[in-house]
């Protein structure tokens, strides 16, 4: 029987189950592969706020990266909420220690659906340094490719991920969820691409930056090259959206990426 993929989620935890690592899981268990988890911090959330964060240790974030990597073995990592500067130096740790040539794809999360900071803002200098260069694709969306950039407001999208490329990771896809076209645009130093999608406003979004980038880890750790992973994520977290629990919570509902797959009994 062949090796099912590992692909590791380094991320926070999200107690209402719509985004973190609870999106992970489900993202890659849409894709077949097998996933595993380096919890970062734990949130005490639901669809309308992040109420508590407790950050997990520098060093238990390292240690659960390397008890999968040395005993399983990791075929792509997804990075997402990471927490603080220390964090941030630690996940930088851990991902030195992997093979070269593991796929990491960056999710580089700094606010909640809910408006919630994720990131502090001392900490997003060790995110643009430590974490982006480290990135074979890095995906934000229009405001978090601002911040990272220190982009205006008014740079246009294509010089917006280009200026995202220019901080070191091997691909940039700037998302198409605050644009006004759904389309996300991606380029790997040589050529922009345009990966259109269709929009569902009236779906539920909560979790659907983590379904997209867990989806491109997944499609990475699978084989398929930078292009043709974020064209699969991007249908996915579309579809995911189109599905999403509206009925669940008082604010953005989850996303449901096996509501294709899964119809309740």
């Amino acid at each position: 029987m062949p090796r099912v993929p590992v692909v590791l989620s380094i991320a926070g935890s999200d107690s209402g189950g719509g985004a973190g690592i609870q999106a992970d899981l489900k993202a890659f268990a849409r894709q077949g592969v097998h996933g595993t988890t380096a919890i970062t911090a734990i949130t005490a959330q639901n669809t309308v706020a992040v109420e508590a964060v407790e950050p997990v240790s520098p060093v238990m974030i390292v240690a659960q990266v390397r008890a999968v990597a040395a005993d399983l073995g990791i075929d792509a990592v997804k990075v997402g909420m990471v927490g603080g500067a220390e964090a941030i130096a630690a996940v930088a740790r851990a991902l030195d220690e992997l093979p070269a040539g593991t796929p990491v794809v960056l999710d580089p999360v700094m606010v909640a659906e809910s408006g919630a900071r994720l990131l502090p803002e001392d900490a997003e200098e060790a995110l643009r340094t430590e974490l982006v260069p480290r990135a074979t694709v890095v995906t934000p969306n229009v405001p978090e490719a601002r911040a990272l950039a220190g982009a205006p407001d008014d740079l246009g999208a294509e010089e917006l991920v280009r200026a995202v490329h220019a901080l070191g990771p091997a691909v940039a896809i700037v998302t198409g969820g605050h644009r006004d076209e759904a389309v996300d645009l991606l380029f790997d130093g040589t050529a922009v691409t345009s990966l259109p999608g269709e929009r569902h406003p009236d779906g539920a979004a909560h979790g659907s930056g983590c379904t997209h980038s867990a989806t491109l880890a997944a499609r990475l750790a699978l084989g398929d090259d930078p292009v043709q992973a974020a064209r699969v994520a991007r249908a996915v977290a579309s579809e995911a959206v189109r599905d999403g629990l509206r009925e669940l919570g008082s604010g953005s509902g989850p996303v449901h990426v096996l509501g294709a797959i899964i119809t309740p009994s």
